[in-house]
């Protein structure tokens, strides 16, 4: 029987395919992970510059041909942005930061911020300054914002590639941060947090003031609250 055995070669060509699939499941899995990456990163990226550009749009006309631009109208820019980022999850796993980025008199300022998203931390709230919670809520000099002049620039953005706002006008700038949630197990491709901002200078004769909310009221999503 150990001769007959020895000379048996009938599951030769299975034993070959059990011991390369694991390493053909591997890279299989590996190219599905680094396609859904890939997509993840599209949309990440979608959401910021859309926002940006719906929030440089928004207000409501006044009588003195400028636009105020109410909280009800941020609300609603933010409501899109999640609906948009239903896909992969984007309240629970990630944060969003608008801020309006404005000229006042040549002074870069942001003068306010909203906010959603229940991840928090310094890898997801604003990396490029903060305001406080009443900020922009009147057109007192004490809610006028944070200053972003330093000694060497000015503006939002990444060092050497700041964005600043034109006299006299303002910049919707948005902050996308997202852990992205793997197909597999994160050993394959590790945690990584997908981080995008977009901006868009406010296409209309916008009144800088404040952010307004008129009666009835809606509830600022200021950036203190972590909400979805």
């Amino acid at each position: 029987m150990l001769r007959e055995l020895r000379g048996d070669h009938s599951g030769l060509a299975l034993l070959e395919f059990a011991l390369g699939l694991p390493l053909v499941l591997s890279l299989g899995l590996y190219g599905v992970e680094t396609a859904n990456l890939a997509l993840a990163n599209l949309r990440v990226s979608q959401v910021a510059m859309n926002l940006a550009d719906n929030a440089s749009r928004v207000g409501i006309a006044s009588n003195l041909t400028t636009v105020q631009l109410r909280e009800v109208d941020m609300n609603d820019v933010l409501q899109a942005a999640r609906i948009q980022g239903t896909r992969i999850n984007l309240s629970k796993y990630g944060r969003v930061i608008v801020s309006s980025l404005e000229n006042m008199s040549g002074t870069q300022r942001i003068h306010w911020q909203r906010c959603f998203g229940l991840m928090k931390g310094t890898s997801y709230d604003s990396s490029y300054g903060t305001t406080k919670v009443a900020d922009g809520t009147d057109g007192s000099a004490t809610n006028r914002g944070t200053d972003t002049t330093t000694s060497t620039d000015s503006g939002m953005g990444d060092n050497g590639a700041k964005v600043t706002a034109p006299p006299n006008s303002g910049v919707m700038f948005v902050e996308v941060n997202y852990q992205y949630q793997p197909i597999a197990p994160n050993w394959l491709i590790g945690p990584t947090r997908l981080h995008y901002i977009a901006s868009f200078i406010v296409r209309d004769n916008r009144d800088f003031t404040q952010i307004y909310n008129p009666n009835p009221t809606a509830t600022a999503s200021t950036c203190d609250k972590y909400t979805v």
